[in-house]
Parts: C-alpha cells; structure tokens; sequence
C-alpha cells in the first residue's frame, strides 16, 4: 500500500488545495465587494483593502475546507472507478477497508488544519479585522476627507471641508450627525485642529455654531462657540476601548473564561454554544471522508451508476453540515441540540465505518433509480422536441 497510498494522498491532497483555493477565492471576493467603500468612500489604497478584507479568509478556510475534502475524495474516488483501478485493486485482494486507510494521512492534515484555524488562526483574523477597520476609521478625518467633498465617516455621520492648510488645519469644517433618530446635530466651524494625545484623538473646533435639531420640538437650539473639543472616540471606538466578541476569542478563553468576562455574565449561552461548535470543528472533515468514501468507494461494475451515489454522499454531507449549523443556532436558546450535532457526526462516522469495513455497497432502491430514469427521459425528448 506505500506506492498506492502515496499516490492517493498527492492527488486528493492536490485536489484539495486546488477547490479550497477556489472556492476560498470566489467567496472571498463577493465578502471584499461589501467593503469597497474603503476605495470609494474612505480613500485607502488598494494594499489597505486587500490586507483587510483578507483577514475573513481564516474563518472562511474553516467552513470551506471540510467541504473542498469531501470534493477531492469524490474526485479521487470518481477517477479511480472511472480508470477501473479500484476494480483491478479490489480483484488484486485489497479490500474496501483497506483502500479507505490510504485516504486517512490527507484526513489528519486537514483536520489539524481545521483545529488550528478553529482555535487560533480564525479569532485571530476577526481580532486584526477589527483593530485595523478601528485605526482606519480613527484616522479618517485626518487623511481621508478631502476638501470640497462630502464624506460618511461612519453610518449617519457626514463630513465636509472647504481647504486643509499646509500646517493641516482646516477650513470651513461641517458635520452632520444623524445617527440618533430622535434628535440630529449639526456643526459648522470656521476652522479646526486635530490633537492627538494619550487619551485619544480630538478635533479642536473655532469660532462656530452647534445646532440641535429633537423630534419633539419645533425649533432647533443653537449653541455659539469659540472653542469646541470634538471627541473622534464618538464615531470609532480607540484601541483600548476594543471589545472583543465571542467568535473573536481563542479557543482556550472559551473552554476556560474569565469569570468577570462581561460578555460571559451577559450571554453564557453564546459562549458555551460557540465552544461546542469549535470543539466539533476538526471531526467534520473525517465524517465527510467516511460519507464519500462509503457511497463511492466499493468497487462496481460499468452496469451500476454512480451517478445515484454521489447525490446520495452529497446529500448525506449537505444533510450533516446542515445539522451542525441548525444545532448551533438553536443550541443557543435549547442546550440540548448542541449534543444533536455530536450525535449526528458519531453516527454518520460509526454508521459509514461499518459499511466500508464491511464491504456494504450503498445503492437506492430500484423503484428510485427507474422513477429518475423516466423523468430524465422525458426531459431529453421535450427539450429536444422543443
């Protein structure tokens, strides 16, 4: 088995890498479309956007990567019957079972995989997301609004200038601040210094006017200044303000939290229902391997398609993954549907196990096979009629 494991360990290991890639890729790239505004709106560079919106690439790696093995054994698996070598392997006295432990050294990897980008690499990606997404809009009065334009420095927040001195005051500064719906501020100054010191970033305001516009009054309020200090904390928290949430916390603060944690004290629920979720993480992996492999792997004749077997390990993989994610959100509320995931996982590995061990060949029933066969049959004659 040393020649044969090695061979199938490099091409579902390189199919793998090649749909994880992919799928990764494509996924990726409909998340970054959400945040373009950071080009358009915020006016950061190309390498600021990439490097951002790069950093869900961890968490998406998580979901995507047990599915992308699930691909690359069907693949592998679909070639191999296809080329009649797991007929010849079969006839030369290797068994199923046998066949099956060559796919386990590509199992571990990716499992290891899972558990690390689960434990540490994904919370860590979420953590650099936030702390960067914070800096840049902490810094965007000061490089990014530009004079003459009118720029949303946060939902509900608009800023304009007329001119930025060369010593970086500014110039005719407006802002307008919709963010609470009872009530909107309005503030215009004719000029303004940023000041940044150890206990944040300000804008210092001369010589303007704060208006107050409330619901339940007719006329707004006005306020004259000369000097007026505008907290930029308002509209992005510092970095020493940075909370992180549940998904944002490592592994071992999850399995071991701090007791006066407020997040804990307000929703234990949410901790203990993520902590399920990351522990199981790492089995999805090999429940899938054992799905494909137990409807695709024993060896058949040119006359039984495979075509059945393969929406019928798709389906039992789409049906666990399903699970998993329904046990998640309603284990929430219902603590005992976080067990139903760990139940569902053990006995799709168990049940496929002893089909694969004991040579089980997995096929739907006749009357299945003959009612999809004549719907596929009259499809081909209406189209082509048509």
């Amino acid at each position: 088995m040393g020649s044969i494991g090695r061979y199938i360990f490099r091409t579902t290991f390189g199919a793998f890498l090649v749909v994880l890639i992919s799928l990764t890729a494509v996924i990726w790239i409909t998340q970054a479309l959400r945040d373009i505004d950071l080009l358009t709106n915020q006016g950061q560079s190309i390498l600021v956007f990439i490097g951002i919106t790069g950093l869900i690439i961890p968490l998406l790696v998580l979901v995507i990567a047990p599915i992308a093995l699930f691909i690359a054994v069907s693949h592998t698996l679909n070639k191999l019957s296809t080329d009649s070598e797991i007929i010849v392997m079969n006839a030369a006295g290797i068994s199923p079972w046998v066949l099956f432990r060559a796919f386990i050294p590509v199992t571990i990897v990716v499992s290891i995989l899972v558990a690390a980008t689960s434990a540490y690499f994904a919370p860590k990606g979420l953590r650099m997301l936030r702390d960067w997404l914070t800096e840049v809009k902490a810094n965007v009065v000061s490089n990014v609004v530009q004079p003459g334009r009118f720029v949303n420095i946060e939902s509900g927040v608009t800023m304009h200038i007329r001119a930025r001195q060369p010593s970086g005051q500014l110039l005719g500064v407006f802002l307008d601040d919709r963010r609470n719906p009872d009530e909107r501020i309005t503030i215009l100054a004719d000029a303004g210094d940023l000041l940044e010191n150890e206990s944040g970033s300000f804008l210092v305001l001369r010589t303007g006017t704060v208006q107050r516009y409330q619901v339940n009054r007719r006329d707004p309020s006005f306020v004259v200044f000369d000097r007026y200090a505008l907290d930029l904390s308002r509209f992005a928290a510092g970095q020493s303000a940075v909370k992180y949430s549940i998904r944002e916390r490592y592994l071992w603060q999850l399995i071991a939290p701090n007791p006066n944690d407020p997040w804990l004290i307000e929703q234990p629920e949410q901790f203990r229902a993520e902590m399920y979720d990351r522990l199981l993480a790492p089995l999805f992996p090999l429940a899938f391997v054992v799905i494909a492999f137990a409807y695709l792997g024993p060896p058949r004749t040119t006359r039984q398609s495979r075509t059945t077997s393969l929406l019928g390990a798709i389906g039992g993989m789409a049906l666990l993954r399903m699970i998993g994610f329904v046990s998640s959100v309603i284990g929430v509320h219902v603590p005992f549907f976080l067990f139903l995931q760990y139940a569902a996982v053990t006995a799709a590995i168990g049940g496929g196990l002893f089909v694969i061990y004991r040579g089980i060949i997995i096929e739907p029933p006749a009357f299945l096979i003959n009612g999809i066969t004549l719907i596929t049959e009259r499809l081909t004659r209406r189209f082509a009629t048509s």
